[in-house]
């Protein structure tokens, strides 16, 4: 292939706008407010299901409270009722009152057995709901932490954005009358040497496998034109000749 010697030097610099760019893109994909946000965003996913499923707890043991109560009351108001029909006299027979002081103590009995289920509920609903507080603090501080990290990323990003688009932008410019069939060569090379297309020949060494060329290689370069492609025999990149080039 032949290619102007100038051509072949732009390509160098279009190379170095190629590397400069990856690595902007690779800053952009490796924020270290992503990682960060990536594992809070897991945590708070975690919480949520969390939060959800104690609330669904304070609400069954706040329905079991009402009942609890209720239940007591209930009962209150009937040893209420029997304990006024005794003093009142409206029981008069032995065999009936007898009957109602024995119901009276089973009500006693069972007035204080409610309470106790009371107190149980109340002290797990007050556990629950503390442990809904705790979860609820903890998803407002993530989400505080979140916001402070979803403005540092993108403050970070528009930083590598604007650099990235005069990245692309100055390579626009380069590559703008680069023969066609030297930029594809190097782009097809580019994709398959992990982002270098194009090489230095500098100090009689490949820049691209950073091989040092034995004299026979160099003599043959030496016979070469100028506008000759020239490829590393080692790495198959297009090797570019300078005034660094030692031949």
């Amino acid at each position: 292939m032949k290619a102007d010697p100038v051509a072949q030097l732009t390509l160098l610099d279009v190379q170095t706008a190629d590397a400069k760019a990856d690595q902007l893109r690779h800053q952009l994909a490796n924020l270290p407010e992503l990682a960060r946000i990536a594992e809070l965003t897991a945590e708070r996913t975690e919480l949520d299901n969390a939060t959800r499923d104690v609330r669904i707890k304070v609400d069954d043991l706040s329905v079991e409270q009402r009942q609890v109560d209720a239940e007591v009351e209930q009962v209150k108001a009937r040893r209420t009722r029997d304990q006024q029909r005794l003093e009142a006299g409206q029981v008069t027979k032995p065999a009936d009152i007898e009957r109602m002081q024995h119901e009276m103590v089973s009500l006693e009995r069972r007035i204080a057995k409610l309470e106790d289920d009371e107190l149980e509920v109340m002290q797990q609903v007050e556990d629950a709901q503390a442990e809904l507080t705790e979860l609820t603090a903890r998803v407002t501080n993530i989400d505080v932490e979140l916001e402070s990290l979803a403005k540092s990323r993108d403050e970070k990003a528009g930083v590598l954005e604007q650099q990235l688009a005069d990245q692309v932008s100055d390579r626009t410019g380069l590559i703008a009358d680069m023969p066609a069939e030297l930029l594809a060569l190097y782009e097809r090379l580019r994709a398959a040497k992990g982002g270098v297309g194009a090489a230095m020949l500098r100090a009689r060494r490949c820049e691209g496998c950073m091989l040092t060329l034995d004299n026979a290689e160099l003599a043959q370069i030496k016979q070469k034109p100028a506008d000759e492609v020239l490829r590393c025999e080692e790495c198959q990149r297009i090797l570019i000749r300078t005034d660094e080039s030692g031949l």
